[in-house]
Formats: C-alpha cells, structure tokens, sequence
C-alpha cells in the first residue's frame, strides 16, 4: 500500500509539473500574442491598451468597434510576419482562433476566411503563357488597383476600420505589404537586354522537362529497372538532339554543368594527358577569350606549361597569319572562341581548324554563344572540342556539353574522378530534367534557326542604326561578322555605369556578368585598343527570341533621352559642344 502510495504521489507531482509547463507555455503564448496585437494596432492606426486586450469581455460595446479585433491581428500577421518562426506563427495562430470565437461574431469570422481564402480570378480569354513580352505596359505590378480590389472585398466582409478621424474606412492589411512588394519603379520590371548572360526559358522546354521532376525520376545510370530505362532513353534522346545541332556523333557529346566546366575539361584534359611525355607544353590563345579560358591556361602555367596570347586585330578578329607564326612543334592545342561574349565577333572557325589540322593541333572552341545561334558543324570546320551551355540558347541552367572528337580521337584527363560516368570523362549522376531541356532546346534551336536569325537581325539593325545616329557613337568589333544578338556601342562623354543607373527600367550589362562586379574597364575592349574612358562608355545590348519591336523601340529613345542628359552635366561635353579639341587641353594636377 505504501508503495502503491508513493506511486501515486509521484504521478501527482508529475502532473502538476506538466500542468505548471502548460500554464507557463500558455502564458509566454498570451504575452506573444498580445506583443503581435500591440504592433498590429499600431500599423492599422488602433488605440490599444494592455486592460482592454486582455480583458474583452469587460469592455463595453461601443468601445469594442474602436479597438483592433484579435482575428484582424491573426489575419494581418499570418499575411506580413513571414519572418517569426513557424512554431511561433501556430502557437499564436491557435492562442488567436480560441481567443477570436469568444471575442467575435461568428459569422464575420466566416466572412473574413472567405476573404482571406477568396481564389484569384483568371482574366476570361487569356491564354496561358510562361514567357510575356517585357515592355513596361506588360511588366507593370498595378498597385492601386490591387489595393481597391482588396478593399473592395473587405467590404463585402463587412469589416471596418475607425480611422482616427472619426471616419469609418474600409482597410486592406495586405494594403502595405502590397506597397513594399512594389520595390522598383513603382512595381515595373525592367525590359530584358541581357541575352549574353543568359537567356529565358522556352516555355516549350518546361514542358518537356516537367514529367523529369514527378513521374520519371529514375536514376538514368540505373540498369535493372524500367524506372533507370526511363530516364536514360531520355538523356540519349538528348543527346541526340546535341549531336545533331552541331553534325557530331551521339557518343561524343560529354555532359557537364555548363561552359565553364566544358572550357577547363578540354583544356586542363588536353594539356595534362599530352604534357605527361614532355613533349607537348605549348598552347595557343586569344587575348579576348571568356575568363574560365584564361584562368585555365593561366592555372597551367603554374603547372609548367607555356602558353602564347594572341592579340586581336581593332576589329576583334584573330589575324590568321599571326596564328600560323606563333605554332610551334610542342604546340598541343589552339583555343579560340566562335563568338565573343562581349561584342559579338564571328571568328573565321573553319580557317582556324584548317590550320591546326595542317599542323597536327588539336582545335578546341567555347561555342557557347554560337551553339543554335549560328550554322556549326565540327567535322566541316575541323573543330576537335567544342564547349556548350544550356541557357544561352533558352534551356536550363546547370547543364551543358563538351564535344569530344573519337576519329581523330581525342585523349583527354577527366577533371571530376567518380563513378566513370560519360564514358568516363565525367563522373557523377545526370540530372534527367536538366539533360531533357537542354535537348529540346537544342531541338528547337536547330529547327527555329533560320527564323530567329531572320527576326534578330531584323530587330539589330533597328536598334543599331537607332543608337549609330547619335552623336559621337560607335560599335565595337568588326561591323560585317558579329553576331546580330549582340550589340556593342560606345557612348563617347558618358560614364557606362552612370548611364547603366539612368536606364534601371533596361536590364543592360557593360560587359561580361562574369567580371560585372569589378569596377575596371573591359579588358576585351582594351584588347581592341580602346582608350579606358571608350570601354567604361560601353554598353552591351542583347537581343533574342523573345524581344519585340515595341522593346526596341522603347530602349532606342529611353537611352536616346537619357544620354542627353548625362552628357548635359559633362563639362568635356559642353568644350566638344563648342568645338575645342580636348587632345589640346593640357590639363593640371592639384
């Protein structure tokens, strides 16, 4: 009996314990809630008093109406407090819903969920669409008109809000947050001029992707399983849809995670596999190639090897002769790119894999700003490694491609040691999705090509002439072979980034976005011999399949008016005006 006491005792003292933690819980819980009720009022403009909240019952009718009810204060920071922890919210979410029925009428608690819940309603006889034109009109977030449509279904709550005035309003909690949402340009996305570093995504790929993520997600490297089939019956469709796009055979396309990877595989591959016998130390570059190929070549120097930076002509083409010359017996591999990624240059690839066939090196080009953008086809230009990212031509990011040439072989180091996957070459598990997008875009790219290059040399000459007009503009790179996607100008007596800020609703770029951070001039340009105030005058207009006349013609008088401006407020700018030749001003240091 006495243990049978004891037991019991022990079980009491437990139970009080837990009913003192729950009490102690309940009351940090109310002291949240009413911290939360206090800055509801205060945003909403309510008289709020710690007696009144925590005694509802005891306040008299009328003087209810003018105190901020506890199922607003839910409604408003389950909306806006995105930040309290989420343990936190449904504590005082559920302290909030007892404490609201007592505090309430029950039916507008009824019509404040259907408020809160009410779905967005469709516009009648509008399609679908993942990709819309970027002009201002279509990219504007409207509001005040969102703010009235929300008002409008507070009214129909019938719920109100006593301003301090005395007047009676109908206000929306979401009215502020939609407000802050609204960060830019009074909520207008600027229009889309960036297709260099990277494009949007075809809406036709999503769709081919989608069933990657859900339903087929089989490992593709699985073998004893419909699940592994699956996926892999997909990647090699890809692939072939690669291979196709560029004349190459299906087995030499190597999956990566885009062009850099590619880029340092078939450099650092090359030159460590050959550079084991001694014989071969020797690589060929350009000065205005993508920076992962300069690092690289740069990274192999430390390793021993020896490398020659070609110079490029003023109109940024490779001057072929000086290619030939700088060849040597040890010379291993020649690196050029198709199409620079800053001006848009179209080098001459099929002398370039002339002569390196000639003289037995092997040819490798970063395409990725040429893959489905202009004809390539390997074996017609000699092209022995070739570099290829998804998003420049509308796919995935995170995905890309390395052409590796079988007849002649190319022997190459795998950078990235694993599983053996891609013939070994580059392990690690695919992505299905990714490698899926990446394919139809290339699919797309091939069968659109002849189109697209229409319509975008149709918009470049447009917006070039536009911008040529101007005074003292000019493009960089040689005007008869670039790409048309990729414009180039110069604005004398304007400062790039100064004018970058002028144009915030223009998403433009001054060069490369991977060196868009440093605050030095374009060390393409410069290559080119531009002066340093010419490239930090410099600005990068991308054109692509989605961009319209109407964007066009935005951009042309937007950067026409605003060029204006800036060159208003140079004091070089008033000396040209009136003639003076600044070559003669000698001017004095302080």
């Amino acid at each position: 009996m006495r243990h049978r006491r004891d037991w019991q005792n022990a079980g009491q003292r437990r139970a009080t314990a837990t009913e003192r933690t729950k009490r102690g819980e309940r009351s940090s819980q109310i002291g949240h809630m009413l911290s939360i009720e206090k800055t509801a009022a205060q945003h909403l403009g309510y008289p709020w008093c710690m007696e009144n909240a925590q005694n509802r019952s005891s306040v008299p009718p009328t003087e209810k109406e003018t105190f901020l009810p506890l199922h607003l204060a839910q409604l408003f920071f389950s909306r806006t407090m995105a930040t309290i922890a989420p343990s936190a919210i449904r504590q005082a979410s559920r302290l909030a819903s007892k404490s609201a029925l007592t505090a309430a009428p029950r039916h507008g608690l009824q019509q404040l969920a259907r408020v809160a819940s009410a779905p967005v309603q469709r516009t009648a006889g509008k399609k679908r669409s993942y990709v819309t034109e970027s002009k201002r009109d279509n990219a504007q977030v409207q509001t005040e008109t969102a703010i009235r449509l929300d008002r409008k279904e507070l009214e129909k709550s019938g719920l109100t809000i006593t301003s301090e005035k005395g007047s009676t309003e109908h206000v929306s909690p979401m009215a502020d947050v939609l407000k802050a949402a609204t960060i830019m340009d009074e909520g207008q996305r600027p229009i889309y001029m960036d297709m260099q570093a990277t494009t949007p995504l075809d809406p036709r790929v999503l769709d081919a992707m989608m069933p990657y993520y859900t339903g087929f997600y089989g490992n593709p490297h699985s073998r004893t399983h419909a699940y592994g089939w699956e996926s892999e019956k997909a990647v090699e469709d890809a692939r072939q849809h690669i291979a196709s796009l560029i004349g190459a055979d299906p087995k030499e396309i190597i999956f990566t995670s885009g062009a850099t990877e590619s880029n340092n595989m078939s450099i650092k591959g090359v030159a460590r596999f050959f550079g084991r016998s001694g014989k071969k130390k020797h690589i060929i570059t350009s000065q205005t190639e993508h920076k992962c190929v300069l690092d690289s070549c740069r990274h192999l120097q430390d390793e021993g090897f020896e490398v020659t930076y070609l110079p490029v002509e003023s109109s940024g083409l490779i001057n072929l002769d000086k290619l030939k010359a700088a060849i040597r017996p040890d010379t291993m591999l020649v690196s050029i790119m198709s199409v620079n990624n800053e001006i848009g240059v179209i080098q001459p690839i099929e002398e370039i894999g002339k002569i390196c066939r000639a003289n037995k090196v092997f040819f490798h080009t970063d395409a990725a700003q040429a893959v489905g953008k202009i004809p390539l086809d390997v074996n017609a230009m000699n092209i022995d490694l070739m570099s290829i990212s998804s998003h420049k031509i509308y796919g995935p990011k995170g995905i890309g491609a390395c052409y590796v040439r079988r007849r002649p072989r190319v022997r190459i180091d795998p950078i990235i040691s694993g599983g053996g996957q891609e013939r070994g070459l580059r392990s690690g598990t695919l992505a299905p999705a990714l490698v899926v997008g990446f394919g139809e875009a290339c699919r797309i790219a091939k069968e659109e090509m002849k189109y697209d290059s229409q319509r975008i040399k149709f918009l470049s000459d447009r917006l070039l002439n536009g911008l040529l007009s101007m005074e003292h503009t000019s493009q960089n790179g040689d005007p008869n072979h670039f790409y048309p996607g990729c414009v180039n100008v110069s604005f004398a007596y304007v400062e790039g980034e100064s004018l970058l800020m002028a144009l915030k609703d223009i998403a433009l770029s001054s060069g490369s976005a991977c060196t868009s951070a440093s605050l030095e001039p374009s060390y393409v340009l410069r290559a080119l011999g531009n002066s340093d105030e010419s490239a930090h005058s410099s600005i990068r207009f991308g054109i692509g399949r989605f961009t319209t006349e109407q964007e066009i013609d935005y951009v042309l008088k937007a950067v026409t008016e605003r060029v204006g401006f800036l060159r208003e407020l140079s004091p070089l700018w008033e000396l040209v005006q009136e003639g003076v030749d600044l070559n003669t001003i000698e001017w004095s240091q302080h």
